[in-house]
C-alpha cells in the first residue's frame, strides 16, 4: 500500500499537469518501470524491507531451484520488454531511468546466470540482516514487527536447506567469513532478540519455541559450515579477467575501463604521496625538532611514516570508540554548518556498535532508511575489534583508526558524506522510482570521498586530519589497484600487503582486513576512486560553466537532488 500510494502521488505531482506533453513512449516506459518495481519487490522481500516497503516483511528471499529460475525468467522478460522501447524518444529523466533499469536487469541476469554466487558464497544465506532491520527500525509498532520476525525465523530451516543444496565448492575465505557471521546471527536471535521480546511480554510464551528452534537450526548450520563445507571449500575466490570486466562495467556504470582505472590509480598514487610529504614536513619539524639531518628531511616516506606514527599515538580504546565517534560527528556537523556547504538534513542519525553478524568485511558503514520508509533513522555503525584478537592486533586497529582518522571516517560515513547524501536522495520525486531504488554505489562513494577533500580543503582538523584524509586517499587508490590485480592478475597476499603497508602507510591489521575484503567483494573497492574522479569532474564542469564563481551550496544541493544515479547521469541532469 505504501508503494502504491507513493507511485500514485508521484504520478499526480509529476505526470498530472504535463500528461498531454508526455510521448506515448514515455507513458509506456513509466508504466513498465513501476510494474517492474512492484514485481521486483515481491521477488526480493528482504531488499523490500530495506527500502521501506513492508508488505513482504514476513518472507525471506527464495534461493530454491524454483526461486532462482523464477528470478531468471522475470529479468529476461523485462529485458525483452525494455529492448522493445525506443529510448531515444523518452524525456531526459525517463531516458536516464531507462538506462539505469536496463543496466540493473542485465546485471541481474549476469549475476544469476554467470556469477552464480548462490553456489559459492555462503554469506548469501545469512538471515541476520533480515531480522535486524525489523527489530531496529521503528516503522510500525514493535508487536507487529515481532510477528514478522517470527515468520522469518520459521523460514530459517528452509533457508538452511537451500544453502546446503546449492553450495558446491566455495572459496575458503567465504566459508570462514560465513562461519563468523553465523555466530553473530545466533547471538542476535538468542540474546539481542530477547531484549525486544521483554517489551512485548504477552508474546514471549508463544515466541520462545520458535526462537529456540531457530537458534538450534542456526547452531546446526554453523556445525555444518565448519565440519562439512569448510573442509571442501577449495574454490578460487579470484573472479578472473572476463567475469571481472563484465561485473566492473555493471557495478561502475562508468566509461572508464579496467586499464584506464589502473593507469589513473598508479599516477594518483605518486601525486598523493608527494602531497602527503609536503603536508607532513612542517608537522615533522614541529614534532621532531631535534631531527635536522637533511638525509632524513628529504626522505619522503620516512618523514610521512614518522608523522603518521606519532599522530596514531592519540587513539580510542574499545571502551571509548563510540564516544569518540559521537564527538567527531558533532564536530563534523558544526563545521559543515559553519561553512554552509550544503543543506543539512533534519533526519536523525545514531551511532551504534556494528552488529556482530555484519562484521568481518568493513570497519564502519552508514545504514540509511530506505526511500520508501515513512519515518526512519540513520545508523552510523562502528565495528569494535573482534574479541579473539590479541593485544597487539587491537593496538594496531586503534592506531589505524586514531583520533584524527576517526574525524575523517565520520566525514565519509556521516557528515557531510553518506548520511547527508542519502538523506537528500530520499527526497527525490520523479516519474518512476528507478533512481530511488537502484542507487549507484560509485556516485555514493564518490560523494563521500569528495566530502573528505572538501572539509580538509576548508581547514577541517588542520594538517593532522589532512594527513589522515590523504592516507585515506592513498587507501582509495590502492583499493582500486588491488581490486583488479587480485581478481585478474594473480596478485598474492604478500604483494597486496606490501603495497598497502609500504606505499599506503597502513597498519598491518588494516591491510590484513582489506586483503580479506578484496577477496570477498570484487569490483566494489574500485567504486571509491572512480566515483571520486567523476564527482570532482562534475565540480570542475560546474565551475567552468560559471566562470570559477560557483556557489558551493548551490552546486552541492543541485548535485544531490537527483537521487543517487551514476555520475554521468548527474552531470547530464545538471546540464553539464
Amino acid at each position: 500500500m505504501r508503494l502504491f500510494l507513493l507511485i500514485l502521488t508521484i504520478g499526480l505531482i509529476i505526470g498530472g499537469v504535463s500528461c498531454d506533453r508526455l510521448s506515448n513512449e514515455d507513458r509506456k516506459f513509466e508504466a513498465i518501470a513501476n510494474q517492474f518495481i512492484e514485481n521486483f519487490l515481491k521477488l526480493h522481500p528482504q531488499w523490500a524491507t530495506g527500502l521501506g516497503e513492508h508488505r513482504y516483511d514476513y518472507l525471506l528471499d527464495d534461493y530454491s531451484v524454483e526461486g532462482i529460475q523464477k528470478k531468471k525468467a522475470f529479468y529476461q522478460a523485462y529485458l525483452d520488454t525494455l529492448n522493445a522501447i525506443d529510448s531515444s524518444r523518452l524525456s531526459t529523466p525517463n531516458r536516464i531511468d531507462y538506462s539505469i533499469l536496463h543496466n540493473q536487469v542485465k546485471s541481474s541476469i549476469f549475476r544469476l546466470d554467470t556469477l552464480r554466487s548462490y553456489e559459492w558464497n555462503p554469506r548469501v544465506y545469512n538471515v541476520g540482516g533480515a531480522i535486524w532491520s525489523l527489530l531496529t527500525r521503528d516503522f510500525a509498532p514493535l508487536k507487529d514487527r515481532i510477528q514478522n520476525v517470527k515468520e522469518r525465523l520459521k523460514a530459517i530451516d528452509s533457508r538452511i536447506e537451500q544453502a546446503k543444496a546449492n553450495l558446491k565448492n566455495p572459496p575458503r575465505i567465504h566459508t570462514e567469513t560465513a562461519i563468523l557471521q553465523n555466530k553473530g546471527t545466533i547471538s542476535l536471535v538468542r540474546d539481542e532478540l530477547t531484549a525486544f521480546l521483554d517489551e512485548v511480554p504477552e508474546l514471549k510464551e508463544e515466541f520462545k519455541p520458535i526462537q529456540d528452534s531457530a537458534v538450534a537450526a542456526l547452531e546446526g548450520y554453523g556445525s555444518w559450515l565448519e565440519k562439512d563445507l569448510l573442509p571442501r571449500s577449495n574454490g578460487d575466490f579470484r573472479l578472473g579477467d572476463q567475469k571481472y570486466c563484465i561485473k566492473l562495467r555493471y557495478t561502475l556504470e562508468s566509461e572508464l575501463s579496467k586499464e584506464e582505472i589502473l593507469k589513473k590509480a598508479e599516477a594518483a598514487l605518486v601525486t598523493t604521496q608527494n602531497e602527503m610529504y609536503e603536508t607532513a614536513l612542517p608537522l615533522f619539524k614541529k614534532l621532531f625538532p631535534e631531527k635536522t639531518d637533511p638525509g632524513i628531511l628529504t626522505d619522503k616516506k620516512k618523514v610521512t611514516k614518522m608523522v603518521l606514527d606519532r599522530l596514531a599515538d592519540d587513539h580510542p580504546t574499545v571502551e571509548t570508540s563510540v564516544d569518540v565517534a559521537k564527538a567527531c560527528l558533532k564536530e563534523c556537523e558544526n563545521f559543515a554548518r559553519q561553512h554552509d556547504f550544503v543543506t543539512i538534513p533534519e533526519e536523525p542519525i545514531k551511532i551504534i556498535v556494528m552488529p556482530e553478524f555484519q562484521r568481518g568485511v568493513a570497519v564502519a558503514y552508514c545504514d540509511s532508511p530506505g526511500p520508501l520508509e515513512e519515518k526512519g533513522q540513520t545508523f552510523y555503525a562502528v565495528s569494535p575489534p573482534p574479541k579473539d584478537w590479541d593485544v597487539a592486533r587491537v593496538e594496531s586497529y586503534f592506531r589505524e583508526y586514531n583520533d584524527y582518522m576517526m574525524r575523517d571516517l565520520t566525514v565519509h560515513e556521516a557528515m557531510p558524506g553518506h548520511y547527508l547524501q542519502l538523506a537528500h536522495a530520499n527526497q527525490l520525486k520523479a516519474a518512476t522510482l528507478i533512481r530511488a531504488i537502484f542507487g549507484s554505489g560509485t556516485f555514493i562513494e564518490g560523494w563521500a570521498t569528495y566530502t573528505e577533500q572538501l572539509m580538509v580543503e576548508h581547514g577541517f582538523g588542520g594538517p593532522e586530519v589532512k594527513m589522515q584524509q590523504l592516507k585515506m586517499r592513498l587507501r582509495m587508490i590502492i583499493n582500486a589497484i588491488i581490486d583488479q590485480k587480485i581478481h585478474t592478475a594473480g596478485m598474492t597476499e604478500q604483494e597486496a600487503m606490501d603495497l598497502m603497508i609500504n606505499e599506503g602507510f597502513q597498519e598491518v591489521g588494516e591491510a590484513t582486513g582489506k586483503w580479506r575484503r578484496a577477496c570477498l567483494t570484487s569490483t566494489q573497492l574500485s567504486t571509491y576512486l572512480v566515483g571520486n574522479i567523476e564527482v570532482n569532474q562534475i565540480r570542475k564542469a560546474y565551475e567552468a560553466k560559471y566562470g570559477g564563481k560557483a556557489n558551493l551550496k548551490e552546486l552541492h544541493n543541485k548535485m544531490l537532488s537527483f537521487g543517487s544515479p551514476a555520475s554521468k547521469y548527474v552531470k547530464e541532469l545538471m546540464g553539464l
